[in-house]
């Protein structure tokens, strides 16, 4: 059951991060300011739901990890203290001043510098969580092949 929680945690928290990354490209591509500032409303009160799900993704995880000192485990363990990082002390913070920046429809110069940064940090957890990800499959499959030679 852990491990599905994990997924499930896992799996939503990186679509999400993608959906945040893929909705601030079109609607500063394509979209009007009106549509840039709704998303990043948007993104800002998606943050409540994110957050729980980087909590629970990282909390079955240890868990799921226990004791072992399998390469792959320590691989995933050493990054997810930078995705935690990256997500609180930039992402969240620059997400909030985003959306009170478009919000006041303010977009100049440090807004969209802003939003470089913002899409640079997220580009970087993304990159993270896929590696976790690859890594989490690799230990799936191993432990599978350790239960099939079992049986």
């Amino acid at each position: 059951m852990k491990h599905q929680v994990h997924i499930a945690a896992a799996t939503l928290a990186a679509l999400t991060i993608l959906a945040f990354l893929l909705s601030t490209i079109v609607s500063e591509l394509f979209l009007s300011y009106k549509a840039v500032a709704a998303v990043k409303q948007a993104i800002a009160y998606a943050l409540l739901g994110l957050i729980p799900l980087l909590i629970i993704t990282a909390g079955s995880g240890f868990s799921l990890a226990g004791k072992r000192q399998h390469l792959l485990v320590t691989a995933k363990q050493r990054r997810m203290p930078f995705v935690a990082m990256n997500g609180l002390l930039i992402l969240a913070p620059l997400a909030l001043y985003l959306n009170a920046k478009a919000g006041s429809a303010e977009f100049d110069a440090w807004f969209y510098a802003a939003q470089c940064l913002e899409l640079l940090a997220g580009a970087a957890n993304l990159s993270l969580i896929a590696l976790n990800f690859r890594d989490g499959l690799r230990l799936s499959r191993r432990r599978s092949l350790a239960s099939a030679e079992g049986a």
